[in-house]
């Protein structure tokens, strides 16, 4: 298979889709791997790189695409790629459709096929190629809302962890998954007092025994949200219902209660977001202010930090595109139920319900298509 690896165009976004050692690994299965110049240069991979792993280095985007029966990237096309993509070509990267009714149309039109890293899940329900990123996104959050809190920054001049004779800042994380575990071990461990909700008892009781002692849990529920967030220095968002709008769980009247200078991180922008006063930005212009409260919204948080992301990103999805070459998408997805999972969009069909669902569109069975 001829697999394309074009530069990631979305500003401020240095990770790529596949390191040298993972094209090396491709190219010994007898594929065929297009990297575009410079495309690992901000993951600190240069095109010497992966000429020396056994890839060919090709001049431009337009070639890439024309060229690849399977495009891997990191973050979804935007609108300067749409007209690239062609019918029948397999698009492999995280697209969270369900927020972005533009490029739905767009690769519903095109008749390509979309895997999202994102909705490829396990018989467990985890989602083996967005914990990676989450756990990055997840360590940031708090680093992030730490430094916006300084006063230089329009925060309240809180230190995370305090010093002794203060009150370190308060800390309130809405979801115990992936992001939340994460953003509490680092919030935690920077000194600040943190409370976790989430709907799961079972993940409750769990997280309750597994953090330290300056971590606290609680039932996400109306009345303890309002509560929490009245004290709260800084809020992380890290709710996800996978390929769906993530719900908003702090309403713009809620906002209000908050202090003046407190921030909020919203790691699940990417999927709409969970507060909702929060609109994506960028690493360039990441914030803005609401009712005198921070808004932290990038996103694609693990692009500030590119050589850890791209690594730990091929570390998971090397194997399912290394299945995806070797036996072809439709019986890789035919044999591996996680990958049938991570199919989106085929042929102009939408084939996850949550996508469908988001803006009232019809949903097919996969199954309609691949046996």
């Amino acid at each position: 298979m001829i697999i394309g690896i074009p530069r990631e165009i979305k500003p401020n976004e240095n990770r790529v889709a596949l390191t040298p050692s993972g094209a090396e690994i491709l190219k010994t299965h007898g594929h065929t791997i297009l990297v575009e110049t410079n495309a690992g240069v901000g993951s600190g991979f240069s095109n010497e790189n992966y000429l020396a792993a056994g890839a060919e280095v090709v001049g431009t985007p337009k070639e890439i695409f024309a060229r690849a029966e399977m495009i891997m990237k990191v973050k979804e096309p935007i609108a300067p790629e749409y007209a690239l993509i062609r019918k029948g070509q397999l698009l492999f990267t995280y697209f969270h459709f369900a927020a972005d009714r533009a490029l739905t149309d767009a690769i519903v039109k095109s008749g390509s096929i979309a895997i999202a890293y994102e909705t490829v899940q396990k018989a467990d329900g985890s989602l083996p190629l967005l914990i990676p990123m989450s756990e990055v996104a997840g360590r940031m959050a708090p680093q992030e809302g730490a430094k916006y809190l300084e006063k230089t920054q329009g925060g309240r001049g809180v230190l995370l962890g305090g010093v002794p004779g203060t009150e370190p800042a308060d800390v309130v994380i809405l979801g115990g998954g992936i992001v939340g575990t994460n953003a509490a071990k680092i919030a935690a461990g920077l000194g600040a007092r943190v409370t976790i909700l989430d709907v799961n008892l079972p993940r409750l009781r769990y997280l309750d025994d597994v953090m330290p002692r300056n971590v606290t849990t609680m039932m996400s529920n109306p009345y303890n949200i309002r509560k929490l967030i009245k004290r709260a220095d800084l809020v992380i968002g890290g709710i996800l219902i996978p390929g769906a709008k993530a719900p908003r769980l702090i309403t713009r009247e809620m906002l209000k209660d908050m202090k003046r200078g407190s921030v909020i991180v919203d790691v699940a922008v990417d999927q709409g977001g969970c507060i909702e006063t929060c609109k994506p930005t960028t690493h360039e212009n990441p914030t803005f202010v609401v009712d005198g409260v921070v808004h932290y919204c990038v996103a694609n948080m693990p692009g500030a930090v590119p050589m850890t992301s791209t690594v730990a990103l091929t570390n998971a999805t090397l194997p399912y595109a290394l299945q995806l070459a070797n036996e072809g998408y439709a019986e890789a997805i035919s044999n591996n139920p996680e990958l049938r999972a991570g199919l989106n969009v085929i042929d102009g069909n939408i084939t996850y319900r949550g996508v469908a669902d988001a803006f009232g569109m019809k949903y097919e069975d996969s199954k309609k298509f691949i046996s």
